[in-house]
């Protein structure tokens, strides 16, 4: 799979960086994925197990190659403060399943992003299934 992460311009706009994201994803590009990430974020793609660092990277390796998904995502709202926002996103894949045929998930993603120096906008804290009811403790 090509990469063309160095083509990746981040977003400046907050509504544009789903987009990029969606683009991203929908090319199968991990680096391009990753850029899209603060060095020590979190992301939740499974719920319940939350992934940084080496282990989200290897994670995102791993589903763009194996699942070949096709994401499309609207911005619901938008909550921004200073350099933070909280985003709650409507998304929809499809991916290869475990059977080997193509399904479609979907979900209420609650996502943090921090704005950095150079104006662009990251994931601190990406929860596709932030909407999901969880299991009682």
């Amino acid at each position: 799979m090509t990469s063309n992460s160095n083509s990746v311009v981040l977003p400046r706009e907050i509504e544009d960086h789903i987009e990029s994201y969606v683009i991203a994803m929908n090319a199968g590009d991990a680096e391009a994925v990753e850029r899209h990430y603060t060095e020590e974020a979190v992301a939740v793609w499974e719920p319940g197990n939350p992934l940084s660092g080496d282990a989200r990277r290897a994670y995102t390796k791993d589903f763009l190659v194996n699942q070949r998904p096709k994401m499309d995502a609207v911005v619901r709202e938008a909550y921004v403060t200073g350099d933070t926002t909280l985003l709650v996103v409507d998304w929809k894949m499809e991916i290869t399943g475990e059977d080997g045929n193509r399904e479609q998930v979907t979900g209420v993603g609650l996502d943090v992003l921090r704005k950095q120096e150079d104006g662009s906008w990251l994931y601190a804290i990406d929860d596709p299934f932030g909407e999901e009811p969880r299991p009682a403790a």
